[in-house]
């Protein structure tokens, strides 16, 4: 396993730099003149010369080749690059946003992952029923309905007509101190919305799972020498069930970011997603072609992991 493991690190470094470089040339074909986007109203108006002294300032009149071996080398010292709009390291930014993406993103995928298995595991063992039909229904549903639009409808509901729920950020800024439930209140809707999407892929998953696992016949085995059904469902078709279920969440976890860059933006939350959503609006090329590398990187890293899982998880299973 470890040669296994160490071959694919291997092949990781080319990917990574191939990566690397079409996202540096497609950051730097984006419209717009980042340096303009960081002037303020009243610099609008300065000279092209001002203009001209600021790029050579952030290195933008080099050209591409000289900006991306200058950016690789950064990365080789663990230097993700400086913003051009707050002139600090980038590092320093995505550690700053880091933890409430962390948050957001582990409690939707807790979330998603006990609802689906719950649903998925009665689904498959009332098969055909009035239950298995309403999964299947509501698993299409939540697949479908794009999250923005999820998003806008939990906020016109909860928050607006109902007034239970809070329509965004962290926390209730007038307060004077924050306390764990305020916090929670504000973790439910964009939580709720962020997993939505989630639930179903598990759901079906769980069911197909399960299924296949109750036709073995280990399963009619273990029934027809008197082990309690619940015991044989628990300790045998759940953790089967688990080896594929357990490669799709591994391999979802990175397309997380996706549905966090939107949901942190319809409800203020200040995590990575609006952090990349900043840097694209005001032309922030090293901190966007960071939030590219970061992505590349779980999805690697996510998918060296499903695979070792699944390995331990059936040992049936050879790297």
């Amino acid at each position: 396993m470890l040669t296994y493991v160490v071959r694919r690190l291997i092949i990781a470094v080319p990917v990574l730099f191939g990566i690397l470089l079409i996202s540096f040339v497609l950051v730097q074909m984006m419209p717009g003149d980042p340096v303009r986007a960081m002037l303020s109203p009243e610099e609008l108006t300065a000279s092209p010369e001002y203009v001209a002294r600021r790029r050579a300032e952030l290195g933008l009149d080099d050209p591409v080749v000289l900006q991306f071996v200058a950016w690789v080398r950064e990365v080789a010292q663990g230097n993700l690059g400086y913003s051009f709009r707050r002139r600090v390291p980038v590092t320093q930014m995505i550690g700053d946003r880091l933890a409430p993406t962390v948050l957001l993103a582990s409690v939707a995928l807790a979330f998603a992952v006990v609802i689906g298995m719950a649903v998925g595991v009665v689904a498959a063992l009332k098969q055909n029923s009035w239950f298995d039909y309403l999964s299947a229904v509501g698993s299409m549903a939540a697949i479908s309905i794009p999250n923005f639009f999820l998003g806008l409808i939990a906020i016109y509901v909860f928050a607006i007509k109902l007034g239970v729920l809070p329509t965004g950020g962290m926390r209730t800024l007038a307060a004077a101190d924050t306390t764990l439930g305020d916090s929670l209140r504000h973790l439910v809707l964009p939580a709720g919305v962020l997993a939505a999407n989630l639930v179903g892929p598990y759901v079906r998953f769980t069911r197909q799972g399960m299924l296949e696992v109750l036709r073995q016949d280990y399963m009619t085995t273990a029934v027809a020498k008197g082990v309690p059904r619940r015991g044989v469902i628990l300790r045998h078709g759940l953790h089967n069930t688990l080896i594929p279920l357990t490669t799709v969440i591994a391999l979802n976890i990175p397309a997380l970011l996706t549905g966090v860059l939107i949901v942190e933006i319809l409800f203020s939350w200040p995590g990575l997603g609006r952090l990349t959503f900043e840097a694209i609006v005001g032309r922030d090329y090293p901190v966007i072609i960071a939030m590219v590398f970061m992505s590349a990187v779980l999805v690697m890293v996510f998918n060296l992991l499903a695979d070792l899982l699944a390995a331990v998880l059936d040992p049936r299973i050879r790297l």
